[in-house]
């Protein structure tokens, strides 16, 4: 019994070794009969047997590269069984990954670009995959062979949820495992904005592991942060007003439901992704016309979206405290920076959402209802004292450097910038500590004091905000901060990109000047002589006025403290400064204040300033004198 088989299947390598292709076509509908596709030694047998030449014979006719010899023959036919072989001996990597068969991808993706037949789109995309999971240079000329611009054509018309729609998501995870994000982008930017809609109906529509599948490749494709043009081209999509309810219909399915929490992380990167490329209101822009969509009210979606992020942030804020606090040696660098990843991702989400509720309690038409917009806040003041919990561990811990305290601050300056009276007990607690953190690259804590400078404009327009702030000196480091930014933006020749950030930090040290004979604590013109430089400097590259205004203001409220002999013999000034100061002084004192709106306040301080000073600075007034009677040129 045991000889039978043994000799039909000679029989059958005989046939599949004929010369004429009926022969080999005859072997190859008997063979498998005679053994499995994970028998690795006969499948080799069988494809020594029938040869290379034959399998690009049978794939060029079903391609339509080579006539139909018989009148009535199926092409179709010939393409079916060409790639179901080729896909069976493909399972064996030698195979797969051999020069006949990689040779054979353009020919595929031909046959691919314009198939409307769903099984043999399953077995092509198979095939593809085989091949190029096989080898390095299957996957290079897979790619090189445009299956980006193939799959964008082909998974548009592909049956929702369909094995062959599996299976295309499947091939685009694979490309983006291999090829650089930035490179596959910049690269197939029409073709990717193509595939989007797609993915993200799979994403909405699905409950299966598919939808999982598109939410990485969507949060791939959409997470990357460098292709500013290449996410213009996705707002521009031909289906722009469907795709984006799609991801967002698949994120509130994923966050309102049991999944482990990378998928929910996932989804709220994404969220956060979405926001970036639409803008915050996206989370508003929620359409419930499409009929394959569940409902969900703008005020549930924006609740399930906070409130799922906040959950995230304490958890990982305990997380992480535990890893670097209690845990000991023991923990490893891994899991402390996955944690700080996540965190920075989550803060920024709510940075976001943030901004999306002062937008929309600004706006008397908001579609958000004023009680959810309360429990929003509610929620984010609870979050806000986590983040502060979170920092007070820091300082108890010696901890100053890091980038998720660094993080930390970030969101709390934004919240509060917004609702400066939250937390106020708390920020005059830690305001000192806070203003000292320093991310993981940084020399020093420039960038906490920018986070930290529009609540602190707002805070010190209160003498209890100027107090706290001039408590440990924080109007100095102020002040360190806008001469390093006004003297680095210089030499980077951008004389414009910060000069909101300037003008907060001017504001901020204005009201720390025009207050300090009520602080309690002493503030002495050292304190902000080394501004007087940059502030000339920044005056004299602005075109608008108003910047030269607001300089002047401050040197002469510096002036008010101190004497042009103190300030030579300290060194924070010279001639060549007293020239330029004579300058700025002589162009603010013959600024008429008709002239500029809303300048009164600063041409007050300016010229009731140097009346009180001018006598104590001689030389300065000496040249504001020539300049303003000619016999000086300006």
């Amino acid at each position: 019994m045991a000889e039978g088989p043994s000799t039909t299947l000679d029989d059958c390598l005989k046939l599949l070794r004929g010369e004429r292709d009926e022969q080999k076509l005859a072997g190859l509908l008997l063979v498998t009969k005679f053994f499995q596709s994970d028998d690795h030694a006969m499948v080799l047998k069988a494809y020594e047997a029938v040869g290379s030449r034959f399998l690009d014979r049978l794939l060029m006719t079903g391609v339509g590269k080579r006539p139909l010899k018989g009148k009535g023959e199926d092409q179709a036919a010939y393409l079916r069984l060409s790639v179901t072989v080729l896909a069976a001996l493909c399972r064996i990597p030698q195979i797969a990954s051999s020069v006949d068969m990689i040779s054979k991808i353009p020919l595929v993706l031909e046959a691919l670009s314009d198939l409307l037949d769903q099984e043999i789109c399953e077995e092509i995309y198979e095939l593809l995959s085989l091949i190029a999971s096989a080898s390095e240079d299957g996957f290079t000329k897979l790619y090189e062979s445009g299956v980006v611009k193939v799959l964008a054509s082909n998974i548009c018309i592909l049956p929702d949820g369909s094995k062959s729609m599996e299976m295309a998501i499947q091939l685009v995870q694979q490309i983006l495992g291999k090829v650089p994000a930035e490179q596959l982008l910049t690269q197939n930017k029409v073709e990717i904005s193509k595939l989007l809609p797609t993915i993200a109906k799979q994403f909405a529509v699905l409950h299966t592991s598919l939808k999982f599948d598109a939410l990485h490749v969507l949060g791939t494709i959409l997470s990357f942060k460098d292709a500013q043009d290449v996410k213009h081209s996705f707002s521009r999509s031909s289906q722009r007003e469907v795709w984006p309810v799609y991801v967002l219909t698949g994120i509130l399915d994923i966050l309102q439901n049991r999944v482990v929490c990378a998928e929910k992380l996932r989804a709220l990167s994404l969220a956060d992704a979405m926001m970036s490329i639409f803008g915050e209101a996206w989370l508003l822009d929620y359409n419930h016309q499409h009929h394959d969509l569940k409902r969900f009210s703008v005020d549930k979606c924006l609740l399930l979206v906070l409130e799922t992020t906040r959950v995230e942030v304490a958890v990982h804020l305990n997380e992480l405290a535990f890893l670097k606090y209690e845990s000991g040696s023991s923990s490893s660098a891994e899991p402390i920076h996955t944690k700080q990843a996540n965190l920075a991702l989550l803060f920024s989400l709510l940075e976001k959402i943030i901004k999306l509720i002062c937008h929309s309690s600004e706006n008397q038409g908001s579609r958000v209802e004023e009680k959810t917009l309360l429990r929003m806040i509610e929620g984010l003041n609870e979050t806000t004292g986590l983040v502060f919990d979170f920092l007070q561990d820091a300082w108890d811990h010696g901890e100053r450097k890091g980038d998720d305290l660094l993080a930390a601050v970030r969101i709390i300056g934004r919240y509060l910038a917004e609702a400066p009276s939250a937390c106020q007990d708390r920020m005059r607690e830690l305001l000192g500590y806070i203003l000292s953190v320093e991310g993981g690259e940084e020399p020093s804590p420039l960038s906490t004091i920018q986070f930290m400078l529009p609540m602190l404009c707002q805070w010190t327009m209160d003498i209890d905000g100027c107090n706290a702030l001039a408590s440990f000196g924080g109007h100095q480091r102020v002040a360190e901060f806008l001469a390093r930014t006004i003297t680095h933006d210089r030499r980077k020749q951008d004389t414009g990109e910060d000069d909101g950030i300037v003008l907060l930090g001017c504001d901020t040290l204005m009201n720390i000047l025009l207050n300090r004979e009520k602080i309690r604590h002493h503030v002495d013109a050292s304190h902000f002589a080394l501004l007087l430089r940059p502030l000339v400097l920044w005056a004299e590259c602005e075109a608008d006025r108003s910047m030269m205004m607001m300089a002047s203001s401050i040197c002469s409220l510096v002036f008010d403290l101190t004497s042009e002999e103190a300030l030579l013999d300290d060194g924070h000034i010279d001639s060549s400064l007293i020239q330029r100061l004579s300058l700025l002084f002589s162009s603010s004192l013959q600024v008429k204040v008709d002239d500029v709106n809303n300048l009164q306040d600063l041409g007050e301080i300016v010229s009731s300033g140097y009346r009180r000073w001018s006598d104590r600075f001689p030389k300065l007034k000496g040249l504001v004198e020539d300049i303003s009677t000619g016999r000086a040129s300006v």
